[in-house]
């Protein structure tokens, strides 16, 4: 009885001390700082598993013993559940916090930076292109992202703020027009409330419709409200706009770099020379400045404007004085 009660021990004790051999594995091989050259970025696709992901990690160098990666996330019941997405992993890093990482959904951040004055086309190129976004609107019709989107209006144009846009790698593209389509209302929402009493503008659509224009129309922060100022006059008066962006947006791929006269004289709903009062939707996704302008115009008696090339504008009352401004700048 004596030999059993003590092969009985020496095995618990063998025992105890395999378990405190493998403890001290499990510790070196989950706590071991991982060596990285610099920051690398891994993609775990949808419903990858947990051999999938350890397979694209030890492909990156992240990390560089798949089998006990796969141990120390059975272990610790961290490898049921993966959540795709795009991660950074940066030197340092040890084995358990790339599980947690994968498993809790720490994504890289990724930017997209949606500029003012472009158009819906140019939106949707920048999307497509961004290789953190799922792209699940690519090849659907403009009309079919609208629905998508729950949105009303009949074109797209116009109705994404332009801002920078910070976003989990593996969002889709709707997800970020859906947030930048809720900015840009909230937008106009609040500026049409701060609007001038007496402005000419029927609701906030009109006012993007102008503000879209007066992006066009010039950079300068400076000008904008009086620019503003001389298109609220024009229709105030029932002159035509002609606004040259708004033939350049009608004219589409036709658009060379030139207006010509013959241009002008091309009927469409967007020739602002052929046509009175504003065109049917905005022609680019304008700038706070250039909605705040087009709500909050300058009071002024201009209806002409002519550019100067260095980015300015000569304005003038009256058309002799325009035309004289025309012959002076635009030689």
């Amino acid at each position: 009885m004596e030999q059993v009660k003590i092969l009985t021990i020496r095995l618990g004790l063998s025992v105890c001390a395999l378990a405190g051999l493998f403890l001290i594995w499990m510790l070196f091989a989950g706590l071991k700082p991982i060596e990285l050259d610099e920051p690398v970025l891994v993609t775990i696709e949808r419903g990858a598993t947990l051999n999938v992901a350890t397979e694209s990690l030890e492909n990156s160098s992240v990390i560089h013993d798949a089998w006990s990666f796969k141990l120390l996330a059975r272990v610790f019941g961290l490898g049921s559940e993966i959540k795709a997405g795009k991660y950074q992993f940066e030197d340092g890093i040890t084995g358990f916090q790339v599980l947690q990482k994968i498993h809790r959904g720490y994504f890289a951040k990724n930017r997209i930076r949606i500029q003012e004055g472009w158009t819906f086309t140019d939106l949707r190129e920048a999307l497509d292109q961004h290789d953190a976004i799922l792209h699940t609107s690519s090849g659907w019709t403009n009309k079919r992202i609208l629905n998508e989107l729950n949105i009303s209006y009949g074109h797209p144009e116009g109705l994404f703020f332009p801002d920078t846009y910070i976003f989990s790698g593996g969002t889709s593209d709707l997800r970020i027009m859906r947030i930048a389509h809720e900015k840009m209302t909230q937008v106009l929402e609040e500026e049409w409330r701060m609007r001038h009493a007496d402005i000419r503008l029927k609701d906030p659509y009109e006012g993007l419709v102008l503000a879209s224009i007066i992006e066009k129309e010039t950079y300068l922060v400076k000008e904008k409200s009086l620019i503003a100022g001389v298109f609220l006059n024009r229709l105030e008066t029932r002159m035509r706009l002609q606004a040259d962006p708004t033939v350049i947006y009608g004219m589409g791929d036709n658009f060379d770099g030139d207006i010509r006269y013959k241009d002008l004289k091309d009927d469409n709903p967007y020739n602002t020379y052929t046509r009175h009062g504003l065109p049917p939707s905005p022609i680019a996704l304008p700038s706070l400045s250039s909605i705040r302008a087009a709500m909050r115009p300058q009071e002024t008696n201009f209806l002409y404007f002519v550019a100067k090339g260095d980015g300015t504008h000569q304005f003038s009352d009256n058309l002799k004085d325009h035309n004289r401004a025309v012959r002076k700048y635009q030689r």
